[in-house]
């Protein structure tokens, strides 16, 4: 499998560097006969898109799709590779100029050097950046649009800004989406505001700020995923941490004592349900009817305007940087809506796969 690829039955391909002439993707395998929601797609889209608020990167985008191949005259799936590209209209290569030979403290600068030598294209960070999961929001809102279509809706939120936490959602029974403000996607609004002063904070310091992501999904059958490698949690992990700055991940809730771990079974409407949800909707790998949801943690940027130490690796001496350009002083508000792409992605191969 390609570093870019992931899915076997709808397997999504990502292509482009942050400063290159275009980004994209080719997905192969989504079903024929989708009609694309543009608006759909469009306000998914806005939601990870640069340079819209004070808690974003000031690097704007448009981040329109252009589709090469893979619809008909009718703007249906029609089975073939679908190829999108994103074109890169608002770079500033010459911000990096100055951090030839010298890694930034955090990023994929050095290991990158070590792999791929000097033909590594650091402009943006590359094919390391962030910018590519804009072509990936594009393949998990068709992916999502298939799977709310089967009844299987994907909605996250930002679970924590530094040591600011969000209200949580009702495990059992949770209402997606459960927020209003897709710009800054919380339950609380209270917490919500705690959290852009918590970032505010970060950035008129010169600093950035981590956080997490808490993603729900309901509607999935029981039966979904399979023991040890074939589990549904590995498989989503592979996509969750393939996401830039995704440090962390966990599912379902983890308690004392086994007492209150566990989920008592009871029948609601004829079906087989638990009281609670500590496990998540898995058991042993394997979605148990109940709504699935996980949290993934994200590390603060690692691009900050404090002077930070490093090496030259040319003359092998110890150096200062500061790093240039823009960038967000939190990723997390912009990550939701990845998160969501990326699970989604994972739901329709599997579920394509009769999984």
């Amino acid at each position: 499998m390609s570093d870019f690829s992931i899915g076997e039955k709808f397997k999504v391909t990502l292509f482009g560097q942050s400063h290159g002439p275009a980004i994209g993707c080719v997905m192969e395998g989504f079903p024929a006969g989708q009609k694309i929601n543009w608006d759909f797609i469009t306000a998914f889209m806005a939601r990870r898109a640069p340079g819209q608020n004070a808690w974003s990167t000031p690097r704007k985008e448009a981040d329109q799709p252009e589709v090469l191949s893979g619809l008909n005259a009718d703007g249906l799936t029609c089975g073939a590779p679908l190829t999108a590209v994103i074109r890169n209209s608002n770079t500033r290569s010459g911000d990096y100029n100055v951090l030839k030979g010298i890694p930034r403290p955090g990023h994929a600068d050095y290991t990158a050097r070590v792999k791929y030598g000097d033909a590594w294209d650091g402009r943006g960070g590359g094919q390391f950046s962030a910018r590519l999961t804009a072509p990936l929001c594009f393949a998990g809102a068709l992916a999502k649009l298939y799977l709310e279509d089967k009844g299987i809706r994907i909605a996250a939120h930002i679970a924590r800004i530094g040591n600011v936490e969000d209200a949580r959602p009702d495990t059992v029974n949770p209402t997606l989406p459960f927020y209003e403000n897709g710009a800054f996607p919380v339950i609380s609004p209270e917490q919500g505001e705690a959290m852009k002063r918590e970032i505010e904070a970060a950035r008129s310091q010169g600093d950035s700020v981590g956080g997490a992501v808490e993603c729900f999904i309901t509607g999935l059958p029981a039966g979904l995923g399979g023991p040890y490698f074939g589990g549904l949690e590995g498989k989503l992990s592979q996509a969750l941490f393939g996401i830039p700055a995704v440090k962390g991940l966990h599912f379902g809730d983890t308690q004392t004592y086994g007492s209150e771990n566990n989920d008592a079974y009871c029948i609601q409407n004829g079906a087989v349900r638990t009281l609670t949800n500590h496990c998540g909707g898995i058991l042993g790998g394997i979605t148990n009817g109940m709504p699935v949801y996980f949290t993934v943690d994200f590390k603060p940027t690692p691009s900050i305007a404090m002077p930070q130490r490093s090496v030259h690796l040319k003359t092998m001496q110890e150096t200062e940087l500061t790093v240039q350009g823009r960038h967000d002083p939190c990723v997390v508000p912009r990550a939701v809506s990845v998160v969501e792409a990326a699970a989604a992605i994972i739901l329709l191969d599997l579920i394509l796969q009769g999984a």
